[in-house]
């Protein structure tokens, strides 16, 4: 089978197309999108990545793209290729939340915490069984302030912590469990949505929705 998958969430975006067989998963390439060119780069580098790899774009067997949280013009870029692609090959999708793939790279089982610092004060936070199914099973995610966030770290002391961002790390220097990762690419987009493919977890292109978690400021600042 074969993976594209696709992340347009965070100030850079990927492309990542990948092989996946019986228990095997290879990525063939991974391309960089200009963060704020991601409309103009997404086709002319989604085409140069298949014909170097001698791949039409029927022959994509699969879908995987990031879901949120992030940027609401991003994701919006992203999700709509997949949906028009999805759309015209007859192909499945995979929503992968960042957050979501990040958990998915800790090895040892059981509940973990995730956090991207998501502006204003406010951290992106999930929370996620690890080790009990392929992919983790989300608990929860929410948007909190940096003060309901420290809360949560006070209620959870010896809870692993995992985080990209120097922002939350700094937040956290007094938690004993913080691991700091590299911000999830397609790559990793594409691990985790094969798995939710093989298990069944896969959206239609016309129910493929992002999942912001924060609302838009249009919704926060409408008048009644």
């Amino acid at each position: 089978m074969l993976v594209l998958g696709v992340d347009t969430s965070g100030r850079e975006g990927s492309l990542a197309l990948a092989r996946v067989g019986a228990g095997s998963f290879a990525v063939l390439e991974v391309v960089s999108l200009a963060g704020r060119q991601y409309s103009a780069e997404f086709v002319p580098k989604l085409s140069d990545v298949l014909a170097r790899h001698g791949v039409a774009k029927d022959q994509v067997d699969a879908y995987a793209v990031a879901s949120g949280p992030g940027s609401f013009t991003g994701l919006r870029v992203g999700l709509s290729a997949v949906k028009g692609l999805a759309e015209i090959f007859g192909k499945p999708i995979a929503a992968v939340s960042v957050l979501e793939t990040m958990a998915a790279a800790v090895r040892q089982p059981g509940t973990v915490m995730c956090a991207i610092d998501a502006g204003r004060r406010e951290v992106f936070f999930g929370e996620y069984v690890v080790g009990e199914s392929p992919v983790p099973s989300c608990l929860r995610e929410e948007l909190v302030s940096y003060e309901e966030f420290g809360q949560l770290l006070d209620a959870n002391p010896s809870r692993l912590l995992i985080t990209p961002d120097a922002t939350i790390t700094e937040l956290c220097r007094f938690h004993t469990q913080v691991t700091h990762v590299e911000r999830p690419q397609a790559d990793a987009i594409a691990q985790v949505g094969a798995l939710k493919i093989e298990s069944g977890q896969t959206s239609t292109a016309e129910a493929l929705d992002a999942n912001y978690i924060r609302r838009s400021d249009a919704e926060i600042f409408a008048k009644k």
